[in-house]
């Protein structure tokens, strides 16, 4: 298995677009995107998405064989008084490569970035309830529970409450 990991660029527009669909559609009830709402943008609002600023906001993507098969987004609060604090965002990992590490080799490529960010202090991501093995890949890096948001989602007819959790760099 050749795994690598690394910063999606510019030249990883079409596959990060293509593979954030398929998240939002294999997915509906990990995301609070919809994969309808993702259909109305472009490929190039995904390129500008993965090279703004890309020392407060980028994509880890996770390559196995050369073909994108994960990813992982990071972004840092703006104001002054949150600049300490920063999100995940966009964990994915395509179903026939789970089980294989790949979550968590791209979690660790993209916390170690972010501890590279100076004045990032903690970290926080939000997991759906029912996602049981996104929270136990969590938990084991160190993220702890700071909240519960009860309907914090809704899919359809159904409310999914949210797990807020966090982790301090």
């Amino acid at each position: 298995m050749g795994l690598e990991i690394r910063l999606l660029t510019a030249r990883d527009t079409e596959a990060y677009w293509h593979l954030r669909l398929e998240a939002l559609e294999r997915e509906p009830k990990s995301f609070g995107e919809s994969a309808g709402e993702h259909r109305l943008s472009t490929p190039e609002s995904a390129t500008e998405r993965l090279t703004t600023n890309p020392e407060d906001n980028f994509v880890f993507g996770a390559l196995l064989d050369g073909d994108l098969a994960g990813m992982a987004g990071f972004f840092r609060y703006t104001i002054a008084k949150e600049r300490h604090k920063g999100k995940i965002w966009g964990v994915y990992v395509r179903e026939d490569c789970r089980g294989k590490g790949i979550g968590r080799a791209l979690l660790a490529a993209l916390l170690e970035k972010i501890k590279a960010c100076p004045g990032v202090e903690q970290v926080s991501l939000t997991v759906a309830a029912g996602q049981s093995a996104a929270r136990a890949l969590y938990v084991s890096l160190g993220f702890k529970t700071y909240g519960l948001e009860p309907g914090g989602m809704k899919v359809g007819d159904e409310y999914l409450d949210n797990e807020h959790m966090m982790l301090k760099i």
